[in-house]
């Protein structure tokens, strides 16, 4: 019997964080069987951003299934206003939390669903 081709569909994702919303979660139907990677790009400071460290954690599962929260970033206007992260991959659901600084903070990537 011939292997059915994957199904692969690929979308640009991203979010911005704020002193008003410091949280976001990307998150997908938990009936949906996909396979689901998040892959994030970059990270900046956008227009309106204070010269004031802002720092960008990533919140997620770990294999015991405990939330842990880890800083993936920390820009300031002055010397580090961007992050390249080379499509650090993350599989949903997932937040992005601003946990230091007033932002704006820009956060951009890709969104891949597989299905077999």
């Amino acid at each position: 019997m011939p292997l059915s081709p994957i199904q692969e569909k690929v979308a640009l994702a991203g979010c911005e964080l704020t002193a008003s919303t410091k949280s976001y979660t990307f998150q997908v139907d938990e009936e949906d069987d996909s396979d689901h990677i998040l892959a994030l790009s970059v990270v900046c400071l956008t227009d309106g951003a204070k010269d004031e460290c802002n720092v960008v954690e990533v919140v997620g599962r770990n294999h015991e299934n405990q939330e842990i929260a880890v800083p993936v970033a920390n820009l300031k206007l002055s010397c580090q206003p961007l992050l390249s992260l080379d499509d650090f991959k993350l599989q949903p659901p997932v937040t992005f939390r601003l946990a230091a600084g007033s932002g704006p903070v820009h956060l951009a990537g890709w969104h891949r669903i597989s299905k077999d």
